[in-house]
């Protein structure tokens, strides 16, 4: 597995990680035994960075991976995140004491003493322009309890913003096959500046799979079925933002695409994302153990030619872009 440095964090993470959202709640239910098994599936195939978050099945998923840690310990960087808990989630949420009180949580929750990196989670745009709440972060630093921060977002422009704090050593944001926008001024301003880049969303909730069609039913507990319209969190969370049917005729497109070239749809995809100069590493999340190795696998395959790169743009700009592009 390829290693790439993760931004001013300074440690080398593999440039296929894990997103362990599915972990945790909100994609239909993963049972312990399983969510373990897809942990020691993806770090046995390479992968040293692990995604997760503090509201993902209200602490399950960082649960999880210290039971991992506790059998498997030193082998991963995990990166967490807070700020979601908020409720309501508006500006005036992120104080200094909340900002502690959710990192010691998470702490409590991972079972270790120092954090490798937290990220505010999507926070209101608002929040990336408050000197406290990064004051208050560095403080968290130089008392030790996390290595690092960074910040996940939603759109360009708030990513742009979170690039320009001294700070800030990751942003995560959505980059996929149907979310390219990013690679227009995001990413350069990120390798100008030494910040890592965190691809997450890149099979865009599993349409990039091209394992689903127009007659796919999800579980009612899945954000695939409660989310279509942003119901619960920004839509952009959920298929990429793209409408469902929209997303998987394209994903035929995509599929003829990876035929010719003899690999899974998914595969091609993944690849894709680690093809665009800038990413750190890309976080696909798994439900079963056979996914984490398949996702891992992706950063084996050679990098993609002009003219499969050419055709995957191609996509993009005749079935995808009207309904994402200038949205975030």
């Amino acid at each position: 597995m390829e290693d790439r440095v993760l931004g001013r964090t300074g440690r080398n993470v593999s440039v296929v990680g894990l997103g362990c959202w599915q972990l945790g709640a909100d994609w239909g239910h993963v049972d312990d035994a399983d969510a373990l098994a897809v942990l020691h599936a993806a770090v046995d195939s390479g992968v040293t960075f692990l995604d997760t978050a503090d509201v993902y099945g209200d602490g399950r998923s960082e649960q999880l991976i210290s039971r991992f840690l506790a059998e498997r310990p030193g082998e991963v960087m995990v990166a967490t995140k807070c700020g979601r808990r908020a409720d309501p989630h508006v500006p005036a949420a992120f104080t200094p004491a909340n900002l502690r009180a959710w990192i010691d949580r998470s702490r409590a929750n991972l079972g270790v003493e120092r954090l490798d990196l937290v990220q505010l989670h999507c926070p209101p745009t608002p929040v990336l322009a408050d000197d406290e709440v990064f004051d208050a972060l560095d403080a968290l630093v130089a008392e030790g309890l996390l290595a690092a921060y960074g910040v996940s977002v939603e759109t360009c422009d708030e990513a742009l913003t979170a690039i320009a704090r001294p700070g800030v050593a990751s942003v995560q944001i959505i980059l996929n096959a149907f979310r390219r926008k990013p690679l227009e001024r995001v990413l350069p301003a990120a390798r100008e500046a030494g910040v890592g880049i965190i691809a997450r969303v890149p099979l865009a909730s599993g349409l990039l799979s091209g394992k689903y069609d127009e007659h796919t039913i999800f579980a009612a507990d899945d954000h695939r079925t409660y989310n279509r319209h942003g119901e619960s969190f920004d839509v952009g969370e959920t298929f990429s933002g793209v409408p469902y049917e929209v997303g998987v005729t394209a994903a035929r497109s995509l599929a003829e695409v990876a035929t010719g070239l003899g690999v899974d749809t998914a595969a091609l995809a993944l690849r894709w994302v680690v093809d665009q100069p800038g990413v750190s590493v890309v976080i696909p999340g798994a439900r079963n153990a056979g996914q984490a190795k398949a996702n891992a696998a992706a950063a084996e395959l050679d990098p993609l030619a002009a003219d499969t790169l050419a055709a995957v743009e191609g996509i993009y700009d005749e079935q995808i872009r009207q309904y994402v592009h200038d949205r975030w």
